[in-house]
């Protein structure tokens, strides 16, 4: 018997269940969640991001970019277990009672990929009802957060790919995170990033797709924090997909003994 519950993984994390008109139910594999070495019925580094906020019992979880709502799910799903396991009490309302709330941040304007849980009837938005900012995440960041003054249990930035754009990201929300916070970025490894096939027209729209890499690289010499960068594409052939790469970023205690 496996430890992990492939139904509830199939039906709810990996796939969007569509019933046709006779009710029969078909499952359409959630858009990128091959970038995380997902399947039907195997989470990938999604996985890691349960087992994260599991840990660290997460109650604020907020994830700054995603297609397909491949991590949003599992925040919500990891926040629900931790009540159905009785670590987190109270009302288990999703995300308004007392186990937390899962927020998405995502301008939703085409670049670097589609959403499909816009709409409000989307199956992500109806299972698991997440808080959903569309916009920017810098004005997310600015008119949200800081007004209301939230701490982040759990972030998870996977939003524009640019250099500048993911340091950005890193160098705002950090601010705000919990005293034992974790932080998670999303496609890390430089090997997906120097195997990935272009199109000559356009170049211009992925030359600076690789920005997650290059900032881990840049953050790995940094003092304040600690780095583990995790990889494993190309590991198994292409039947098998495997993760774009995922880093886990905490701070450091800096603080001297006296």
């Amino acid at each position: 018997m496996q430890l992990l519950n492939e139904i509830l993984i199939k039906e709810y994390l990996t796939n969007n269940p569509i019933p046709d008109e006779s009710g029969v139910v078909k499952y359409e594999p959630v858009k990128y969640r091959w970038s995380h070495g997902a399947t039907d019925t195997h989470l990938g580094d999604g996985l890691l991001v349960y087992s994260l906020i599991m840990m660290n019992r997460a109650k604020v979880c907020v994830c700054i970019g995603s297609g397909g709502g491949f991590i949003p799910r599992i925040m919500t799903q990891a926040r629900m277990d931790l009540w159905e396991q009785k670590i987190f009490d109270g009302n288990p309302a999703k995300e308004w009672g007392d186990i937390g709330t899962t927020i998405i941040i995502d301008a939703a304007n085409g670049v670097g990929g589609f959403t499909d849980w816009v709409d409000e009837n989307s199956f992500l938005r109806n299972h698991y009802s997440p808080q959903v900012i569309l916009n920017t995440s810098e004005r997310a960041y600015y008119d949200y957060f800081v007004r209301q003054d939230i701490k982040i249990d759990y972030l998870h930035i996977d939003g524009d790919h640019s250099y500048e754009g993911v340091k950005k990201d890193f160098e705002l929300y950090s601010t705000i995170m919990s005293e034992n916070g974790i932080i998670t970025i999303h496609d890390t490894d430089q090997k997906y990033h120097d195997t990935f096939l272009i199109p000559n027209n356009q170049l211009d729209h992925f030359d600076s797709f690789d920005g997650p890499a290059k900032f881990i690289n840049e953050l790995e010499n940094n003092t304040e924090w600690n780095l583990v960068n995790l990889k494993n594409f190309i590991m198994f052939d292409s039947k098998r997909p495997t993760t774009t790469g995922i880093a886990i970023v905490t701070k450091k205690n800096n603080k001297k003994s006296e």
